[in-house]
């Protein structure tokens, strides 16, 4: 079927909207593909929304987030409004929208995730039925919640040489490894693009270090390094998952806009680094999908300090842009089929298990 997938990333920065057919299973087809990005003015009131929701003991009712969530939903369906005029199809020609929300925290360890968006009401937009809320069952259940993607992962490296590897950077860095024999494993490797956003915004040098040109004419502080390095959670095994909220840009003040660029690309280089370790088997190929691998930088020192060829998904006919949203709309008719989309290799979860609520349109 024709299925929507929709993903407000830990970036903050705007909608991935896919539009894909799909079984569910082995068969997974690009259609279309639409950014979106968000004002200025929301992505502050969004970082607020997120940040209050850390403060929080559980998820519940927050004045300042509910309004969040309504102006997020009215996002979402002019997101989905400007792909279906993108790609020629109507509403009618969708069998399913997939609509990840947008994570305001996540809390694993206390049992709990929290992702904001009205489902009821986007699919009352379109007359399309809805799969919303497709972390907090799993977390529920004793898992993590993260990563999701490997299920599509899975699907589409079908063909890879094994053992592969596909890493997302987004604002947060997950990595999926796809055995010979069929192993899944994944997990947050830890900070990936969030981070230097911060650190260029906060310096009022742009929304992003473009093509990490900061960060290459700067020098990494290599004691600052190891000492975000030193925090337990890059030693902890897998499977483990990370709010965006978990590291800061205090590690580097006082440096140079350019040397803390470079820190903080190192910092999510060294992590994959140490994920890697992790692994069963050193992979053959990392492949690389998320706005992270646009930065050139990034993707030289990711190549530099794991030892292993880093190149973007595009060279495989993937889109690198696209990858998430599709993953949600596939997850979305596997939710309808009742097939598992988190598993014990990839969130602990103690058995494979479907995940989601339907909204009905």
């Amino acid at each position: 079927m024709l299925a929507i997938g929709l993903m407000s990333g830990t970036s903050r920065d705007g909608i991935d909207a896919a539009l894909i057919e799909t079984d569910g299973a082995g068969t997974v087809e690009a259609v279309a593909f639409h950014a979106m990005s968000y004002s200025d003015g929301f992505r502050v009131r969004l970082a607020e929304a997120c940040a209050r929701a850390m403060t929080m003991e559980k998820p519940g009712f927050e004045p300042l987030i509910a309004s969040v969530e309504a102006e997020l939903t009215e996002y979402h369906v002019q997101a989905v409004a400007d792909l279906l005029g993108r790609s020629g199809h109507v509403a009618e020609d969708v069998g399913i929208i997939g609509f990840h929300g947008h994570t305001v925290a996540h809390r694993p360890e206390w049992g709990w995730t929290w992702q904001i968006g009205d489902g009821a009401a986007l699919a009352g937009a379109f007359g399309i039925d809805v799969v919303g809320d497709l972390r907090s069952a799993d977390v529920a259940a004793g898992g993590q919640g993260a990563p999701l993607l490997p299920v599509l992962h899975r699907a589409l490296a079908d063909a890879l040489e094994k053992p592969a590897a596909i890493l997302n950077l987004g604002g947060v860095a997950n990595i999926t490894y796809v055995g010979a024999d069929g192993t899944l494993i994944a997990f947050d490797t830890g900070m990936a693009s969030g981070l230097i956003d911060n650190w260029m915004q906060a310096h009022g040098a742009g929304a992003y270090d473009a093509d990490g040109a900061a960060a290459a004419k700067g020098r990494v502080d290599e004691e600052r390094l190891a000492a975000m390095m030193a925090d337990p959670w890059f030693v902890a095994p897998p499977p483990k998952s990370i709010d965006r909220e978990a590291f800061t840009i205090e590690a580097v003040r006082g440096l140079s806009l350019e040397d803390g660029a470079a820190t903080l690309t190192a910092f999510t280089a060294a992590a994959v680094a140490r994920a890697v370790e992790h692994l069963p088997h050193p992979p053959v190929a990392i492949h690389v999908a998320g706005g992270g691998r646009h930065n050139g930088t990034m993707m030289a020192m990711l190549a530099q300090r794991t030892g292993i060829m880093v190149e973007p998904v595009d060279g495989l006919g993937w889109d690198g842009d696209a990858l998430e949203a599709q993953g949600f709309a596939y997850m979305a008719v596997r939710h309808l089929k009742e097939l598992p989309i988190s598993f014990p290799g990839t969130t602990g979860v103690p058995e494979p298990m479907t995940g989601g609520v339907l909204f009905r349109a």
